[in-house]
């Protein structure tokens, strides 16, 4: 089998396969991947499960898959699930990936780790509860945790604790879903995209209301929003242009 399983917290995915590289993503526990390439050295390039993603990780910190597992329940104990492993205890971050979890215990190539904090399932109406949890969290470039986070994991992780899928990346989120024709007709859990002076999109964030949405910038934070863009809610200046709205849940 060519597969491999994130065993720790969270893995850093590098661009390159040098520790000095940019990180561009993270690997949270349970999320699984395949080896594209490895000659036997410090470094493995892999491609994602669950979004696909392509990047290098540290070859010591991989766990090669001997079985798959059946299924994955999110991590819904915020901050993170704590893991009875051996040796010490493991802490999954919030929307990490509890492998064949039977309420007590998850399972990686058939060993048993036992969950001590019961996870429970997370719906859509819980989705303003649950983006909020993340006031304050950090921002940090290619992170996925409620102590280092991008506006992309952001919303990736949020909507992946209510069983829904979504890509990486901003600009691979905005093709998902349907387009919202007026601000005024959004709900609570819609995606917002803005771009920059390009008209590339490069960020996203989670509209609470017509008027206010919760996003990665600086920190996870709360602003107002209008058809023109985010208003910082400290400066009043406009941080973000906004693009277009997208609606993932149904």
């Amino acid at each position: 089998m060519n597969k491999g399983i994130c065993s720790l917290s969270n893995i850093p995915l590098r661009k390159e396969d040098n520790s000095r590289s940019e990180i561009v993503s993270t690997l949270l526990f349970g999320e699984m991947f395949t080896i594209e390439s490895n000659e036997g050295g410090e470094w493995t390039r892999i491609k994602t499960t669950f979004d696909a993603y392509e990047g290098w990780v540290s070859s010591k910190q991989i766990t090669m898959l001997t079985t798959e597992p059946i299924s994955f329940t999110p991590v819904s104990d915020f901050p993170f699930a704590i893991i009875q492993a051996i040796p010490g205890f493991i802490m999954a971050p919030y929307g990490s990936l509890l492998p064949d979890y039977d309420g007590t215990n998850c399972y990686i190539n058939g060993v048993a780790m036992e969950v001590t904090n019961k996870q429970t399932t997370q719906t859509a109406k819980d989705i303003r509860y649950i983006s909020r949890q993340f006031v304050n969290a950090p921002y940090l470039w290619g992170g996925k945790m409620p102590f280092g986070i991008d506006c992309s994991g952001f919303t990736q992780v949020i909507f992946r604790s209510i069983g829904i899928a979504l890509k990486r990346d901003a600009y691979l989120q905005a093709e998902q879903g349907t387009t919202i024709a007026f601000l005024e007709e959004t709900q609570t859990g819609d995606l917002a995209f803005f771009d920059n002076e390009e008209g590339q999109i490069t960020h996203v964030g989670i509209m609470l209301d017509p008027h206010s949405i919760i996003h990665a910038s600086g920190r996870v934070r709360i602003d107002n929003i209008d058809s023109y863009g985010i208003l910082n809610a400290e400066n009043r200046n406009y941080s973000h242009k906004l693009r277009i709205i997208k609606r993932v849940l149904s």
